[in-house]
């Protein structure tokens, strides 16, 4: 974040507008509308800023300018120069107004035509009496304080509010009924209320892969309780102020023991709290989420899985390898390459067989011995294999060939990422198609 947002209170405070014409009117006008007290000049004199709060340039001489951003910032008042960002010590953004709503958009001076074309957009998507709903919390805001003062039972009952009857009624102009459902409700409303645990898919990394369900939870949850798979892109998408638990795992290093994540999980619903336990991939391909959910049963605990994009499927699909294809792949089959007391517990004649791809996920440290198992059971150490690190995001990259040959390779090439182990026909399915569009685009 290259600039710190922020709302300024202008209410009766003097902003100095220096130039004239289109732009410096246009620059006025939204001052105004705030409250501000402008003072209007041509050209810059230091005297100008004195009881200043706001300093705008635009439409002057240059040498202009540059005296009012220089004398501006050693007063420490903050100064804009239209279009000249080295010249601003803040940035105007292009805002969107709903009455009591304003929403600010700013590339950080970079772009203003995209931040104006993202206005529009967010515009066309906010409903035109948004606003007041906005008044309709201020106008209960007092009582909501008094009945519900503990801060996550509050913010419950206003998400429930805001996104309800009342603000229905309020978007539909019946501001009297609006009023009358908010009150009723807010009479209802529980002061502790129940906690709930959601088990969500992160899926691959990418957040533009998460589904919708998951991104609105993020955005609700009290407490995110997260893994080690789970990246910060992913995480930026939590509200701000959630708390956020790391918990996560790797390879003979668990940072919290599944039971006592169990145990987590539980005592935060039992606090009111609303939980996201945020696992990369989907909860439940081997992210354990079956042993969590079984215990919140246990518990009691009300909880909601949330699947998401499984490492198999993005990693395919950045690679273009099609894990089913007609003749040549009819069975998924999806392992864990983790062992068991120091063996892998395979069915590796199953696994062998012909006519299906393999998806092996936690298979680096194993895979001598999956190659082992796979073709003392008849699977030719020449088939197409792909190892995928970091599936489904900007930083995906493949080692491909025949098995034996990737298996050889993968310890000098695997970095810190997690990675994924493909195996079948289907694998080189992708190599010829990739190779076909290439030739085909010469």
């Amino acid at each position: 974040m290259r600039h710190y947002p922020a709302f300024l209170k202008l209410d009766g405070r003097t902003v100095l507008v220096l130039g004239h014409g289109e732009v410096a009117d246009r620059k006025a006008e939204p001052l105004l509308a705030a409250g501000a007290v402008l003072r209007r000049a041509e050209r810059f004199a230091p005297e100008l800023l004195e009881g200043c709060a706001l300093a705008i340039g635009a439409d002057a001489p240059e040498a202009d300018l540059f005296a009012l951003s220089e004398t501006a910032q050693a007063r420490g008042i903050p100064v804009n120069i239209v279009d000249r960002p080295e010249l601003c010590s803040f940035i105007m953004p292009a805002i969107i107004e709903r009455d009591d709503i304003t929403v600010a958009v700013s590339t950080g001076g970079a772009a203003p035509v995209l931040a104006r074309m993202l206005r529009q957009r967010i515009e066309a998507a906010l409903p035109p009496l948004i606003g007041r709903v906005a008044a309709l919390g201020a106008r209960f805001q007092a009582a909501v304080r008094a009945k519900l003062p503990a801060l996550p039972a509050r913010r419950a009952f206003l998400e429930r509010a805001f996104t309800g009857r009342p603000a229905a009624l309020a978007q539909a102009g019946r501001q009297a009924e609006a009023e009358a459902a908010f009150a009723e409700e807010l009479e209802a409303a529980e002061t502790t209320p129940p906690g709930m645990v959601h088990l969500v898919g992160g899926g691959p990394g990418a957040p533009d892969l998460l589904t919708l369900r998951a991104l609105r939870l993020l955005g609700e949850a009290d407490v995110i309780v997260h893994d080690r798979l789970v990246g910060e892109a992913v995480l930026a998408m939590a509200r701000r102020d959630a708390e956020r638990i790391f918990v996560g795992k790797s390879r003979a290093n668990h940072c919290l023991p599944q039971e006592e994540i169990n145990t987590l999980l539980v005592r935060l619903a039992r606090q009111g709290k609303r939980v996201v336990r945020l696992k990369g991939g989907d909860p439940f391909v081997f992210g354990r989420g079956g042993e969590e959910a079984q215990e919140l049963a246990r518990e009691g605990i009300a909880f909601e899985v949330v699947p998401g994009v499984t490492a198999a499927l993005a990693c395919a699909a950045q690679a273009g390898i099609p894990l089913t294809h007609r003749g040549v792949a009819r069975v998924l089959t999806l392992v864990t390459g983790h062992t068991r007391e120091g063996r892998l517990d395979l069915d590796f004649a199953a696994l062998a067989r012909p006519g299906q791809t393999l998806a092996i996920y936690m298979g680096i440290t194993t895979m001598p011995q999956l190659l082992e198992g796979l073709t003392t059971h008849g699977l030719p150490a020449h088939t197409p294999a792909a190892l995928i690190e970091q599936g489904g995001t900007p930083a995906q990259r493949e080692l491909r060939g025949p098995l034996e040959q990737v298996v050889e390779q993968a310890p000098g090439w695997v970095g810190k990422g997690p990675a994924l182990l493909v195996i079948g026909e289907a694998v080189g399915e992708a190599v010829r198609m990739g190779a076909r569009h290439d030739a085909a685009m010469c």
